[in-house]
């Protein structure tokens, strides 16, 4: 059955997939040659403020700029030359980091930011859900009833304001993780055990305030959905049979159940870039949310455009990977 119809739903996900991307590198495009910033003046500005340089040597240079920046020509020929370059994978140097390319900027920081956020969604979905499905199945347990009081506390606290409050606990009350950073200074990068690590241990606080607010929301609506299965006829009938509580917790509960989530858990994907900017700058992580912000104090046009292509890209290729997966775990989801 799934077999049948996946080639059309594997095609028409990767049209709107391809659709996605190309609205929002679009909308990416006009949004900053909108903006008053000429990155070509603004280089000129800076690098004649403290010297005279003769008007021949200024257009000289304003047309070596123009041309690493992408900006000859009118609109559309610029157009043609940002697609260009993000076919090629290529855009230009970056005006804060000249003359490194922006490229090379965005994927030294993109790891830090895919490992902590997919991590802390990830893990933020699998303990609210297992615990909510929990709590729904065995509701006389006062233990998973504090949990579920637990949650609803922490689920309207904005993320940032729970990274407050561990910077102050864990950093300055009792002192006993790092604050600030993605690893240990001196440790040379590399995939060695004490690197590892380092990385570990300058993650736990970042993830742990994405975690204790994000898993509220599972919590409560796996909680609200499994309340909702344990009445139906099939599972009363496996209770009266004799099945085993776990076996029906797992097999005809949960089981039923986590399709939703895995919907929610592809909507979570799809804004995982929300939370780079605020949590980064809390701790100093060194991610896409750092980067991001510099760039703008900067000025930096190459760079802002290069991350948020590269985040319409990453965030709509998780979307379409969970989408793909969802027929294969729901047999029930047809083409029509």
């Amino acid at each position: 059955m799934v077999v049948s119809f996946y080639p059309a739903y594997l095609l028409r996900r990767l049209g709107q997939f391809v659709l996605v991307i190309f609205i929002g590198v679009n909308l990416t495009f006009l949004i900053t040659h909108a903006t008053p910033i000429d990155p070509v003046e603004q280089t000129i500005a800076a690098s004649t403020a403290f010297g005279s340089t003769s008007p021949e040597a200024i257009e000289t240079m304003r047309q070596s700029l123009r041309e690493l920046y992408g900006l000859e020509g009118g609109l559309p020929q610029q157009y043609l030359v940002f697609w260009k370059r993000i076919a090629l994978g290529d855009f230009g140097p970056s005006l804060s980091a000249f003359p490194t390319p922006v490229a090379v900027l965005i994927w030294r920081a993109l790891p830090w930011t895919a490992g902590l956020l997919c991590f802390a969604t990830l893990l933020a979905w699998c303990l609210g859900n297992l615990l909510g499905g929990l709590a729904g199945y065995h509701r006389d347990s006062r233990l998973l009833r504090l949990a579920g009081v637990v949650a609803m506390g922490l689920h309207p606290i904005p993320y940032y304001i729970v990274a407050f409050v561990l910077l102050i606990v864990f950093g300055y009350l009792w002192p006993m993780l790092p604050i600030s950073g993605g690893a240990q200074i001196n440790l040379p990068r590399g995939f060695d055990l004490r690197f590892i690590a380092s990385v570990l241990l300058h993650a736990i606080l970042p993830a742990m305030s994405l975690v204790l607010v994000g898993m509220g929301g599972w919590f409560m609506s796996m909680r609200s959905l499994v309340s909702n299965i344990v009445t139906e006829d099939y599972v009363t009938y496996a209770e009266l049979g004799g099945v085993a509580r776990g076996r029906i917790l797992r097999s005809y509960v949960m089981r039923n159940t986590v399709l939703p989530q895995v919907t929610g858990l592809a909507i979570s994907l799809g804004g995982i870039f929300n939370g780079a900017i605020i949590t980064e700058q809390v701790f100093g992580y060194p991610g896409i949310g750092t980067l991001l912000v510099g760039a703008v104090h900067a000025g930096d046009y190459s760079l802002v455009l290069g991350v948020a292509t590269v985040s319409i890209v990453t965030v709509a290729t998780s979307v379409l990977l969970i989408d793909l997966a969802y027929p294969l775990l729901d047999p029930r989801v047809n083409a029509r």
